[in-house]
Protein backbone atom coordinates (compact mmCIF):
# COMPACT_ATOMS: atom_id res chain seq x y z
CA UNK A 1 0.00 0.00 0.00
CA UNK A 2 1.22 3.46 -1.05
CA UNK A 3 0.72 6.53 1.56
CA UNK A 4 1.21 10.23 -0.22
CA UNK A 5 2.82 12.37 2.04
CA UNK A 6 0.25 15.56 2.30
CA UNK A 7 1.83 17.55 4.82
CA UNK A 8 4.79 17.95 6.75
CA UNK A 9 8.13 20.41 6.78
CA UNK A 10 7.84 22.93 4.14
CA UNK A 11 10.46 23.45 1.59
CA UNK A 12 13.04 25.47 2.67
CA UNK A 13 12.66 27.75 -0.83
CA UNK A 14 9.36 30.03 -0.09
CA UNK A 15 7.14 29.86 -3.56
CA UNK A 16 6.28 33.82 -4.21
CA UNK A 17 2.58 34.38 -3.70
CA UNK A 18 0.33 33.30 -6.85
CA UNK A 19 2.62 30.07 -7.39
CA UNK A 20 1.32 27.92 -10.15
CA UNK A 21 1.72 23.98 -10.26
CA UNK A 22 1.99 23.16 -14.29
CA UNK A 23 1.99 19.73 -13.84
CA UNK A 24 -0.17 17.27 -12.15
CA UNK A 25 -3.06 14.72 -12.25
CA UNK A 26 -6.38 14.09 -10.15
CA UNK A 27 -9.06 12.01 -10.00
CA UNK A 28 -11.97 11.29 -8.54
CA UNK A 29 -14.38 8.33 -7.77
CA UNK A 30 -16.53 7.23 -10.97
CA UNK A 31 -13.96 7.26 -13.46
CA UNK A 32 -12.27 3.78 -14.60
CA UNK A 33 -9.26 3.54 -16.28
CA UNK A 34 -9.91 3.05 -20.21
CA UNK A 35 -7.95 0.25 -22.29
CA UNK A 36 -4.51 1.71 -23.83
CA UNK A 37 -3.40 3.48 -21.13
CA UNK A 38 -2.28 2.96 -17.50
CA UNK A 39 -4.26 1.67 -14.47
CA UNK A 40 -5.17 4.48 -12.19
CA UNK A 41 -3.04 5.56 -9.00
CA UNK A 42 -1.86 2.80 -6.65
CA UNK A 43 -3.16 3.46 -3.11
CA UNK A 44 -6.07 5.94 -1.72
CA UNK A 45 -7.55 7.93 -5.17
CA UNK A 46 -5.02 11.34 -5.40
CA UNK A 47 -8.23 13.37 -5.16
CA UNK A 48 -9.02 17.25 -4.73
CA UNK A 49 -9.11 17.42 -1.65
CA UNK A 50 -5.58 15.76 -0.92
CA UNK A 51 -4.31 17.83 -3.67
CA UNK A 52 -5.56 21.13 -1.61
CA UNK A 53 -3.69 19.54 1.64
CA UNK A 54 -0.56 19.76 -0.53
CA UNK A 55 -1.15 22.81 -1.76
CA UNK A 56 -1.11 24.49 1.81
CA UNK A 57 2.05 22.46 2.72
CA UNK A 58 3.84 23.68 -0.37
CA UNK A 59 2.73 27.00 -0.93
CA UNK A 60 1.09 26.81 -3.83
CA UNK A 61 -1.59 29.26 -5.10
CA UNK A 62 -3.18 28.09 -7.94
CA UNK A 63 -2.81 24.91 -10.28
CA UNK A 64 -3.03 22.84 -14.03
CA UNK A 65 -4.36 19.63 -13.81
CA UNK A 66 -3.05 17.50 -16.59
CA UNK A 67 -5.31 14.93 -18.15
CA UNK A 68 -4.24 11.87 -16.67
CA UNK A 69 -3.08 8.52 -19.19
CA UNK A 70 -5.74 6.45 -17.78
CA UNK A 71 -8.60 8.24 -18.71
CA UNK A 72 -7.00 8.57 -22.45
CA UNK A 73 -9.44 10.78 -24.43
CA UNK A 74 -12.15 11.01 -22.28
CA UNK A 75 -11.58 14.32 -19.86
CA UNK A 76 -15.30 13.94 -18.07
CA UNK A 77 -12.82 12.91 -14.52
CA UNK A 78 -10.51 16.81 -15.67
CA UNK A 79 -13.87 18.61 -16.19
CA UNK A 80 -14.85 17.18 -12.88
CA UNK A 81 -11.70 17.93 -10.88
CA UNK A 82 -11.63 21.57 -12.56
CA UNK A 83 -15.29 22.22 -11.24
CA UNK A 84 -14.01 20.61 -7.51
CA UNK A 85 -11.39 22.95 -7.31
CA UNK A 86 -13.22 25.96 -9.05
CA UNK A 87 -10.99 29.35 -10.28
CA UNK A 88 -7.75 28.60 -8.68
CA UNK A 89 -7.69 25.14 -11.40
CA UNK A 90 -7.12 25.07 -15.15
CA UNK A 91 -6.60 22.01 -17.19
CA UNK A 92 -5.15 20.34 -19.95
CA UNK A 93 -7.01 18.45 -21.76
CA UNK A 94 -7.19 15.69 -24.77
CA UNK A 95 -8.23 16.59 -28.18
CA UNK A 96 -7.66 15.09 -31.34
CA UNK A 97 -8.88 16.11 -34.98
CA UNK A 98 -11.86 14.64 -34.77
CA UNK A 99 -12.86 16.60 -31.87
CA UNK A 100 -15.54 18.50 -32.80
CA UNK A 101 -16.72 22.21 -32.07
CA UNK A 102 -19.33 21.55 -29.86
CA UNK A 103 -17.11 19.16 -27.52
CA UNK A 104 -14.24 21.83 -27.65
CA UNK A 105 -16.59 24.70 -26.61
CA UNK A 106 -17.44 22.60 -23.90
CA UNK A 107 -14.31 21.83 -22.48
CA UNK A 108 -12.99 25.78 -22.76
CA UNK A 109 -16.53 26.51 -20.70
CA UNK A 110 -14.89 23.75 -18.04
CA UNK A 111 -11.84 25.39 -17.88
CA UNK A 112 -9.38 23.48 -19.99
CA UNK A 113 -6.59 25.83 -21.77
CA UNK A 114 -4.45 23.59 -23.23
CA UNK A 115 -4.34 19.75 -24.97
CA UNK A 116 -1.96 17.65 -24.70
CA UNK A 117 0.37 15.43 -26.86
CA UNK A 118 2.24 12.26 -25.23
CA UNK A 119 4.47 10.33 -27.83
CA UNK A 120 5.27 7.94 -25.49
CA UNK A 121 3.74 4.26 -24.00
CA UNK A 122 0.23 4.94 -22.97
CA UNK A 123 0.06 8.37 -24.49
CA UNK A 124 -3.60 9.06 -25.93
CA UNK A 125 -2.57 11.46 -28.97
CA UNK A 126 0.72 11.25 -30.04
CA UNK A 127 2.88 13.30 -32.36
CA UNK A 128 0.92 11.92 -35.68
CA UNK A 129 -1.99 14.15 -34.64
CA UNK A 130 0.24 17.10 -34.13
CA UNK A 131 -1.17 19.50 -36.64
CA UNK A 132 -4.42 18.79 -36.25
CA UNK A 133 -4.53 19.53 -32.78
CA UNK A 134 -2.79 22.48 -32.95
CA UNK A 135 -4.92 24.19 -35.34
CA UNK A 136 -7.68 23.82 -32.94
CA UNK A 137 -5.53 24.75 -29.93
CA UNK A 138 -4.43 27.80 -31.78
CA UNK A 139 -8.35 28.69 -32.72
CA UNK A 140 -8.94 28.66 -29.69
CA UNK A 141 -6.01 30.76 -28.12
CA UNK A 142 -5.38 27.26 -25.77
CA UNK A 143 -1.49 26.04 -25.00
CA UNK A 144 -0.08 22.85 -26.02
CA UNK A 145 1.44 20.32 -23.63
CA UNK A 146 3.67 17.86 -25.86
CA UNK A 147 5.64 15.38 -24.49
CA UNK A 148 8.15 12.75 -26.36
CA UNK A 149 11.46 10.99 -26.37
CA UNK A 150 13.57 14.52 -26.40
CA UNK A 151 16.54 12.31 -27.76
CA UNK A 152 14.97 12.91 -31.15
CA UNK A 153 13.93 16.27 -31.20
CA UNK A 154 16.21 17.24 -34.30
CA UNK A 155 13.36 14.83 -36.27
CA UNK A 156 10.94 16.89 -35.08
CA UNK A 157 12.19 20.78 -34.99
CA UNK A 158 10.69 21.98 -38.11
CA UNK A 159 7.42 20.71 -36.90
CA UNK A 160 7.71 22.15 -33.68
CA UNK A 161 8.93 25.89 -34.92
CA UNK A 162 5.78 26.01 -37.32
CA UNK A 163 3.62 25.59 -34.43
CA UNK A 164 0.83 27.98 -34.30
CA UNK A 165 0.03 27.99 -30.37
CA UNK A 166 2.10 28.48 -27.35
CA UNK A 167 3.63 25.54 -26.39
CA UNK A 168 5.91 23.44 -23.57
CA UNK A 169 8.19 21.06 -24.06
CA UNK A 170 7.19 18.63 -20.75
CA UNK A 171 8.99 16.72 -18.00
CA UNK A 172 12.42 18.10 -18.63
CA UNK A 173 12.49 17.26 -22.20
CA UNK A 174 13.05 13.22 -21.65
CA UNK A 175 16.10 13.20 -23.02
CA UNK A 176 16.16 9.09 -22.55
CA UNK A 177 19.71 8.75 -24.18
CA UNK A 178 20.88 11.31 -22.42
CA UNK A 179 22.52 14.55 -23.13
CA UNK A 180 24.50 17.54 -21.50
CA UNK A 181 24.61 20.95 -21.66
CA UNK A 182 26.23 21.24 -25.28
CA UNK A 183 24.29 18.62 -26.94
CA UNK A 184 22.78 18.86 -30.14
CA UNK A 185 19.71 18.77 -28.74
CA UNK A 186 19.95 21.41 -26.59
CA UNK A 187 20.79 23.82 -28.92
CA UNK A 188 17.09 22.69 -31.14
CA UNK A 189 15.27 23.31 -27.71
CA UNK A 190 17.15 26.98 -27.75
CA UNK A 191 16.73 27.64 -31.12
CA UNK A 192 12.84 26.69 -30.14
CA UNK A 193 12.53 29.18 -27.39
CA UNK A 194 14.20 31.56 -29.61
CA UNK A 195 11.41 31.28 -31.96
CA UNK A 196 9.04 33.00 -29.68
CA UNK A 197 6.49 30.27 -28.74
CA UNK A 198 7.87 27.30 -26.65
CA UNK A 199 8.39 27.42 -23.02
CA UNK A 200 10.26 24.20 -21.01
CA UNK A 201 9.50 22.91 -17.91
CA UNK A 202 10.60 21.61 -14.98
CA UNK A 203 8.64 18.48 -13.75
CA UNK A 204 8.93 14.71 -13.03
CA UNK A 205 12.99 15.00 -13.43
CA UNK A 206 12.97 11.70 -11.67
CA UNK A 207 11.24 9.67 -14.89
CA UNK A 208 14.38 10.25 -17.37
CA UNK A 209 17.25 11.41 -15.50
CA UNK A 210 19.88 8.82 -15.94
CA UNK A 211 22.18 9.42 -12.47
CA UNK A 212 19.11 9.29 -10.36
CA UNK A 213 18.81 11.22 -7.06
CA UNK A 214 18.76 12.63 -4.87
CA UNK A 215 20.67 15.65 -7.20
CA UNK A 216 19.87 14.09 -10.39
CA UNK A 217 23.20 16.14 -11.40
CA UNK A 218 22.38 15.25 -15.71
CA UNK A 219 19.17 16.81 -15.88
CA UNK A 220 20.30 19.27 -13.51
CA UNK A 221 22.85 20.13 -15.64
CA UNK A 222 20.53 21.03 -18.64
CA UNK A 223 18.05 22.80 -15.95
CA UNK A 224 20.77 25.06 -15.44
CA UNK A 225 21.60 26.08 -18.63
CA UNK A 226 18.10 26.53 -20.35
CA UNK A 227 17.16 28.46 -17.32
CA UNK A 228 20.13 31.02 -17.63
CA UNK A 229 19.73 31.36 -21.11
CA UNK A 230 15.81 31.81 -20.93
CA UNK A 231 14.51 32.04 -17.23
CA UNK A 232 11.14 33.95 -19.14
CA UNK A 233 10.68 30.42 -20.62
CA UNK A 234 10.63 28.21 -17.79
CA UNK A 235 7.76 26.44 -15.77
CA UNK A 236 7.32 24.53 -12.98
CA UNK A 237 5.17 21.71 -11.66
CA UNK A 238 5.34 19.17 -9.02
CA UNK A 239 4.02 16.15 -11.40
CA UNK A 240 2.06 15.21 -7.98
CA UNK A 241 0.71 12.15 -7.24
CA UNK A 242 3.61 10.98 -8.93
CA UNK A 243 1.88 8.35 -11.02
CA UNK A 244 4.98 6.15 -11.82
CA UNK A 245 5.96 5.54 -7.92
CA UNK A 246 4.04 2.03 -7.60
CA UNK A 247 5.98 1.29 -3.86
CA UNK A 248 6.38 3.27 -1.35
CA UNK A 249 10.40 3.54 -1.68
CA UNK A 250 10.19 5.46 -4.86
CA UNK A 251 7.43 7.98 -3.34
CA UNK A 252 9.40 11.60 -3.53
CA UNK A 253 9.27 13.48 -0.87
CA UNK A 254 7.55 16.64 -2.37
CA UNK A 255 9.29 19.75 -0.27
CA UNK A 256 12.67 18.03 -0.47
CA UNK A 257 11.90 17.66 -4.51
CA UNK A 258 11.05 21.22 -4.40
CA UNK A 259 14.05 22.39 -3.04
CA UNK A 260 16.15 20.42 -5.29
CA UNK A 261 14.39 21.16 -8.61
CA UNK A 262 14.03 25.30 -7.93
CA UNK A 263 17.63 25.16 -6.97
CA UNK A 264 18.63 25.19 -10.49
CA UNK A 265 17.23 28.27 -10.88
CA UNK A 266 19.43 31.04 -10.91
CA UNK A 267 17.82 33.78 -8.68
CA UNK A 268 14.24 35.05 -6.70
CA UNK A 269 13.73 36.69 -10.15
CA UNK A 270 14.13 33.67 -12.09
CA UNK A 271 11.89 31.72 -9.20
CA UNK A 272 9.13 34.13 -9.21
CA UNK A 273 9.08 34.12 -13.57
CA UNK A 274 8.97 30.35 -13.11
CA UNK A 275 6.39 30.16 -11.04
CA UNK A 276 3.91 32.76 -11.83
CA UNK A 277 4.60 35.23 -15.27
CA UNK A 278 5.58 32.97 -17.30
CA UNK A 279 3.14 30.13 -16.76
CA UNK A 280 0.38 33.37 -16.80
CA UNK A 281 1.78 33.76 -19.90
CA UNK A 282 2.12 30.42 -21.20
CA UNK A 283 -1.37 29.47 -19.96
CA UNK A 284 -3.19 32.40 -20.46
CA UNK A 285 -3.92 32.85 -16.49
CA UNK A 286 -5.08 36.23 -15.33
CA UNK A 287 -2.24 38.09 -13.36
CA UNK A 288 -2.12 36.84 -9.69
CA UNK A 289 -3.51 39.71 -7.79
CA UNK A 290 -4.38 37.78 -4.49
CA UNK A 291 -6.05 34.25 -4.02
CA UNK A 292 -9.17 33.33 -6.28
CA UNK A 293 -10.34 30.85 -3.83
Amino acid sequence: MLTRALSGNPPKTKLPQGAVDTQMHMYLPGYPALPGGPSLPVGTLPDPDQYRQVMRWLGIDRVIITQGNAHQRDNANLNACLAAMGDVARGVCVIDSTTDDAELEQLSQSGNVGARIMDLPGGAVNLGELEAVDAKAAALGWMLAIQFDGSNILDHEERLKNLKSRWVFDHHGKFFSGVTPDSPQIAAVKRLIDGGKCWFKFAGVYESSKSGGPDYADTAAVARELAKYAPQRIVWGTNWPHNLAREQADYPDDAALIDTVLGWLPDEDALRLALVNNPEELYGLPVWRGSAD
